[in-house]
């Protein structure tokens, strides 16, 4: 599999094998085209019209609403447990949980997923969370009135385990399309992985403005625990299709006991030199992925502070939601970028543009303007998110294309949590402009990254071309 970097501007002429250390794909063929030959271009929906001829018409709406429920999980948990233990404490415990879970479990699945492909890890991994997910609302009904955490170790636990179990829809669907688009990324074109990358990025971004709102209205209407009771029901139903889903067999599957060898030609899934050294690179999306979740974490964080100053706390998720919708366009915008653009430059000007933007929240006094401001700032933030995950999968080793992109979906929760809680301090002690200083060191951080990585690519690619 070649590496979109590579393939914009070098398209290698020699025979591509299937790579070392993994199982050759099944052909899927949605009757549009399959992974070993480009669909016909669509008449009509521009580029994307492209995505349901590679995956089927079905995939699409199946892989947005399968992952609803994540986006779910985390607030869900907290407006529980905070509302049957009346104490917040306990919520905000429970919530934590969650994401530590969430953190520590996905990249686990997603190296299950290459080991034994990714249908039985997801069918699996939906009864267990289906499972946990009832536990955390039995759990919180045991202990109604207990305000010490110390005495809800139940509730907590039972969240940890709704999080380390949770289906990692999003970041495996990623891996779908890496492999559905293979076939056009040989020929030199890696349009389409630009495409379903974007639309990947603006479905994550959609579910979480979708999800935090569906729990908020069907908490306050109806009852606390209903959001996790309709989490639980789209995970049992909607995780198994998507598992299930003809696409799961074109990824290739890792075969047992196989290892990555010296002798074995470089592309997207086989690279020389050591198992270690093949992860080495990986650690740079990941640390990418990481401040941006900080950046994520300490926004919020410094958006409630400020809120609380003209209206109340609770108006921040509106405002973070505009950045949200921004971030959601620009997202899409990537699959018309052209292709002279390459992925590292892509990751260097958007941080750029991320660091920038970010010294204008210091700026607005009233809620307007910050809108203003976040509107601006969101729009370099989905085109680095589309290109780190672009980029990791161009540097995953052999047969571990599920582990690498679950860890980079990990190293957003991990690092969001991470933001919150360095912003919530300052913000608590400083006023939100301190806050912000953690969002604008954060783009900082990955700008460097993104520099880092530019030289890396390069130098990968380099070594390609001279194999």
């Amino acid at each position: 599999m070649h590496t979109p970097a590579a393939s914009q501007s070098h398209a290698d002429p020699r025979p591509v094998t299937p790579p070392a250390g993994t199982e050759s794909p099944r052909t899927y063929s949605p009757g549009a085209g399959s992974p070993e030959t480009n669909a016909p271009a669509p008449k009509f929906g521009g580029r994307f019209a492209r995505l349901p001829a590679l995956a089927g018409r079905g995939f699409l709406p199946l892989g947005l609403f399968a992952r609803l429920p994540l986006a779910m999980l985390t607030l869900g948990t907290l407006t529980l447990a905070t509302s049957v233990t009346g104490s917040y404490a306990v919520g905000g415990a429970a919530a934590g949980a969650v994401g530590i879970g969430s953190a520590a479990g996905a990249p686990v699945l997603g190296w299950l997923a290459d080991r034994f492909s990714q249908r039985p890890v997801l069918l699996v991994s939906a009864v267990l969370n289906v499972v946990a997910v009832l536990a955390v609302i039995a759990a919180a009904y045991l202990i109604p009135g207990v305000h010490d955490v110390g005495a809800a170790w139940v509730v907590i636990t039972a969240a940890f385990l709704a999080g380390l179990s949770c289906p990692q829809v999003g970041p495996l669907a990623r891996v779908r399309w890496m492999a559905l688009t293979a076939g056009s990324r040989r020929a030199g074109d890696s349009t389409d992985l630009d495409v379903a990358l974007s639309y990947e990025s603006t479905a994550d971004e959609l579910t979480f403005v979708l999800g935090p709102a569906l729990v908020g209205v069907l908490a306050s209407l109806v009852a606390p625990w209903l959001p996790l009771a309709l989490a639980a029901a789209l995970t049992l139903t909607l995780v198994p299709a998507f598992a299930v889903h003809p696409t799961h067999s074109a990824v290739p599957r890792r075969a047992a006991g196989s290892r990555v060898h010296r002798g074995s030609a470089p592309n997207a899934e086989s690279r020389p030199g050591s198992r270690l050294a093949g992860m080495a690179p990986v650690a740079l999306p990941v640390l990418a992925m990481v401040c941006m979740g900080t950046f994520f974490g300490s926004t919020q964080a410094a958006l409630s502070a400020f809120a609380a100053g003209f209206a109340t706390s609770e108006a921040a998720g509106l405002l973070y939601a505009v950045m949200g919708i921004s971030s959601a366009a620009a997202a899409i915008s990537v699959a018309y970028w052209p292709a002279g653009f390459p992925v590292t430059a892509r990751w260097v000007a958007g941080a750029a543009a991320m660091a920038g933007l970010s010294t204008l929240l210091f700026l607005p006094t009233d809620g307007w303007g910050m809108v203003l401001v976040l509107l601006a700032l969101g729009l370099p933030v989905g085109p680095v998110m589309v290109t780190v995950f672009a980029i990791g999968g161009m540097v995953a080793p052999a047969g571990r294309l599920a582990t690498v992109m679950t860890a980079l979906a990990s190293g957003i929760v991990a690092g969001t949590a991470l933001g919150s809680s360095l912003g919530g301090q300052l913000a608590q002690g400083a006023g939100h402009s301190a806050a912000f200083l953690v969002t604008l060191a954060a783009a900082a951080a990955l700008f460097a990254l993104g520099a880092v990585a530019a030289v890396v690519v390069r130098s990968r690619e380099r070594a390609t071309q001279a194999s």
